[in-house]
């Protein structure tokens, strides 16, 4: 069954973790399928701790991307941070930094 992510015991010389979101599965499984959790379903937004550990616990209940390609363009962050609205990339970048 390949959607499972059932570990064989014979397969833990060979697992890998997610550097998103810290799954555990085997790397053949990874190269061939990718990571599986790539959306966070927020239902209590100020007692979860992935919305915590993403920092989106502020935010309203919805579905989010635990990672998204591309970065908003230099003019949109500098008009967000003139708002005074905090810019957290979902790139797997840490953080944004002006040139």
């Amino acid at each position: 069954m390949s959607s499972s992510n059932y570990v064989i015991p014979t397969q833990y010389r060979y697992l890998r973790a997610c550097m998103v979101c810290s799954i555990v599965q085997p790397q053949q499984k990874f190269i061939k399928e990718g990571c599986p959790n790539w959306l966070i379903a927020l239902w209590q937004p100020t007692q979860s701790w992935v919305s915590k550990w993403q920092r989106i616990d502020g935010f309203v209940r919805g579905m989010y991307a635990v990672k998204v390609s591309g970065n908003l363009p230099e003019e949109v962050i500098i008009q967000l941070e003139d708002a005074d609205v905090y810019y957290q990339p979902r790139d797997g970048s840490d953080t944004y930094t002006r040139e």
